[in-house]
């Protein structure tokens, strides 16, 4: 749908407002990392998994949520976005590993590369997944949504992301233990906790999406399925 001028204006505010949140959520995953934890919702299952993947769902979120009102295009930018964004946080990191701490300095050289040295295997093997899992998830999306014409939205949203979640979580996992920065014994149990949680998030983010999708599409004026013209 073509928007008036100050409509247009709008539109390219609330996309760039998504666009941050989404290389911000994907940037903070490859910095966090390192930290695991332990989580039992309702004492059904224990999962252990990196604090990373805390905002990583935000993301497939997001890219939903643009797929539906902005089209695959617009989805796609956000994701080479993403991968430029990444690959420069890479190399400010590695710089900054390599300078060396002066003798006052609050964080010590080994401190500084316990936290970050990993980083580049991280972004490593979490891009390679991400390009994979991210076009995935956006052609499925749009592969569901000409399917069922524009129609049940959580169909979409949830199909794509259990997908793409899998093979992203896979090759993460896998990437790292070929690395040898986590234990092959670790490959299935990681892979297992990581794609289940992702899908319980990505069942939660439902509502989430069905309430920005109706926000937005209201505050531009859009109907049923239409998307952004640009």
């Amino acid at each position: 749908m073509q928007l008036s001028a100050e409509k247009q204006k709008q539109a390219d505010y609330i996309y760039l407002i998504l666009a941050g949140i989404f290389i911000a959520s994907l940037v903070s995953c490859n910095l966090i990392f390192q930290k695991f934890f332990t989580w039992s919702p309702f004492g059904l299952y224990t999962f252990e998994i990196s604090v990373g993947i805390l905002p990583y769902p935000i993301t497939f979120l997001v890219t939903d949520l643009i797929s539906e009102i902005y089209g695959l295009k617009r989805a796609n930018r956000v994701v080479m976005a993403g991968l430029i964004s990444s690959v420069f946080v890479l190399g400010v990191v590695s710089l900054a590993e390599v300078s060396t701490a002066t003798d006052w300095s609050p964080v010590s050289d080994q401190e500084f590369s316990k936290v970050f040295g990993l980083t580049g295997a991280a972004v490593g093997a979490s891009m390679a997944a991400y390009l994979a899992a991210q076009f995935i998830d956006i052609r499925l999306f749009h592969f569901w949504k000409r399917l069922t014409k524009g129609k049940h939205l959580w169909i979409r949203n949830n199909f794509s992301t259990m997908t793409s979640q899998l093979v992203d979580t896979t090759i993460v996992v896998g990437i790292l233990c070929i690395l040898d920065k986590i234990e092959w014994d670790l490959f299935g149990q990681l892979v297992v906790a990581g794609w289940l949680f992702k899908v319980i998030v990505a069942a939660f983010d439902t509502p989430f999406l069905y309430l920005s999708t109706w926000g937005i599409r209201k505050y531009l004026g859009l109907n049923g399925s239409e998307e952004v013209e640009f």
